[in-house]
């Protein structure tokens, strides 16, 4: 018996293959959909997976140079972190002790700030007691007591400092397993690759841990040349703790990419302003210097030797890690970038370059020719042309 077919002879039912292929598409939808949703549950951890793996790179150099004088690999692991969470917690005590007294001093001067500001209001634009209202409102304790709502809404972050420490404990953990354990960490993934590959694999690791320490190298460099000169310059100045300034520009100002410089003078320049106005010409000055010098002076001589990586090639991969994970992918672009180029000059192949084409197309650019009038320059530059 044949099958039905229409009143057009036109036989309209699937055939077997079609079905199984819209069923295929329909799971492998149905399947991507499913490991999107994984991914974004993972991406934490993820994060804090790559976060690891970047600071392990980063101490690999210090543990093993620990190890060779030897020193345990566990104990020459924990000693380095040690070091690490020492100079973060005298950085963050020295901000923190900053940022508090100079938000202190600041309430306590708010009526001397209000009364300067009506001073150059009326002088300038004959404007009189345009703060009044806020005067009032200090006198009154308003100000306090907003300050007292703002600090109960603070309370409610608490869950997410706990959580940012869990993830900061987290991050330690999986980094300190890392460098311990890196030779074996190898090992073992050298274990599931054909030996042939081998070799591959653990140059590109290699090369991860040489350009992540370099970049820590370097930007270590730069931030103690960069804290040193500042925390002169600021006591010449007579800005306030001086040195905790000097540092916040110093690490954030190299460890921050593309805006660093901004967020690192930004605090030191409200500051001057808050004690004495004219002083905030002078930071500006000081930084702005320093910056020349950095660029064309003490950088170049330092990444030299560290990583070496175009600024448009740095700036990129900065926006790229930005756009893929936010501050944590800029925080990691720089390493990352240093490491892809550094692994494509290695193992890409090169060729040598036709001088003769690269004349002749300087020449015909020159003269304004089209390539299409230009075949009878080329035929007279070509080698064959050269030995007739």
């Amino acid at each position: 018996m044949t099958e039905p077919a229409s009143s057009s002879g036109v036989n309209r039912n699937l055939p077997p293959w079609a079905r199984r292929a819209i069923l295929a598409i329909l799971g492998g939808v149905a399947a991507l959909y499913y490991l999107r949703g994984v991914l974004e549950a993972l991406r934490p951890l993820l994060i804090v997976l790559l976060v690891s793996f970047f600071l392990s790179f980063a101490l690999e150099p210090a543990v093993n140079r620990l190890e060779r004088i030897g020193m345990r690999r566990g104990l020459s692991t924990a000693l380095v972190m040690f070091v690490l969470v020492g100079a973060l917690g005298a950085f963050g005590v020295q901000v923190g002790n900053l940022l508090a007294d100079q938000v202190t001093e600041f309430s306590e001067n708010v009526p001397d700030y209000l009364s300067d500001v009506d001073d150059w209001l009326e002088d300038t634009l004959g404007v009189e007691n345009a703060t009044a209202d806020l005067r009032a409102d200090y006198d009154t304790g308003a100000l306090a007591s907003w300050l007292g709502d703002v600090a109960d809404d603070l309370a409610r972050f608490g869950s997410t400092v706990v959580n940012l420490l869990f993830q900061l404990f987290t991050v330690g953990l999986f980094t300190f397993y890392l460098v311990a354990e890196g030779p074996k960490l190898r090992r073992l993934v050298c274990s599931f690759v054909a030996e042939r590959h081998q070799r591959h694999v653990l140059e590109v690791w290699d090369l991860a841990i040489e350009k992540t320490g370099g970049y820590i190298l370097s930007r270590s460099v730069l931030a103690v040349v960069s804290s040193l000169i500042h925390w002169a310059a600021f006591q010449v100045i007579g800005l306030p703790s001086a040195l905790a300034l000097a540092l916040w520009v110093g690490i954030m100002s190299q460890f921050v990419p593309v805006v660093g410089t901004f967020i690192a003078g930004a605090l030191p320049l409200v500051i001057s302003l808050l004690n004495e106005p004219a002083d905030g010409l002078w930071v500006i000055a000081v930084i702005a210097v320093y910056q020349q010098v950095e660029n064309y002076i003490f950088a170049p001589r330092v990444t030299a030797h560290t990583m070496q990586l175009h600024v448009a090639v740095a700036f990129g991969s900065v926006i790229a890690g930005s756009a893929v994970l936010g501050v944590v992918g800029a925080l990691l672009a720089l390493p990352a970038a240093a490491t892809i180029q550094a692994v494509i000059a290695a193992e890409a192949e090169r060729h040598e370059v036709a001088e003769h084409l690269q004349e002749a197309s300087s020449l015909r650019r020159g003269h304004g020719e089209r390539p299409a009038d230009s075949e009878k320059l080329q035929s007279e530059l070509s080698p064959e042309a050269e030995e007739n």
